[in-house]
């Protein structure tokens, strides 16, 4: 690690410890004895997400987490349930992501969460996810869901 002050290339580590999602060191420039800090974090691979027109865009949390307060609004659902279902759409994938992951997955994965928790943030998300052009997309999807709570 390059010395801020000196500029010389060797420093020793005196102190290492954990600091948010980060680990935070404590250095010594072996040259001129001075002391700073450095922060090193784990670089994430970049997650690309395939659309349904063919584009591509990096995976963004937040834009999946504003899809789900858009289907959960003035519904009894926590901030940490719907985090909840961002951490499993990134831990579903974490392991198969080799670069890129399909929006249609993403969508299946919110599903299959908003089905066990709320009906109505369900139909919501569908709605938008499954692009219902008329009633009849909203009656299937209430259908399936019936049938598959009888099951």
């Amino acid at each position: 690690m390059k010395c801020p002050y000196c500029g010389f290339e060797d420093s020793k580590v005196i102190d290492s410890r954990p600091s948010d999602e980060r680990k935070r060191r404590r250095r010594e420039c072996l040259k001129c004895g001075k002391r700073f800090t450095t922060y090193e974090i784990v670089e994430q691979p970049l997650r690309i997400v395939l659309k349904r027109d063919g584009s591509i865009e990096p995976y963004d949390r937040s834009k999946l987490l504003s899809g789900i307060y858009h289907a959960i609004k003035k519904r009894p659902i926590t901030i940490a349930q719907v985090n909840a279902i961002a951490d499993k759409v990134e831990d579903t994938y974490a392991s198969t992501w080799n670069s890129q992951m399909t929006s249609d997955r993403i969508g299946a994965v919110v599903l299959e969460e908003l089905r066990d928790l709320d009906h109505i943030a369900y139909i919501r998300f569908a709605s938008v996810y499954q692009d219902f052009k008329d009633v009849a997309g909203f009656i299937a999807a209430i259908t399936a869901l019936d049938d598959s709570k009888h099951k």
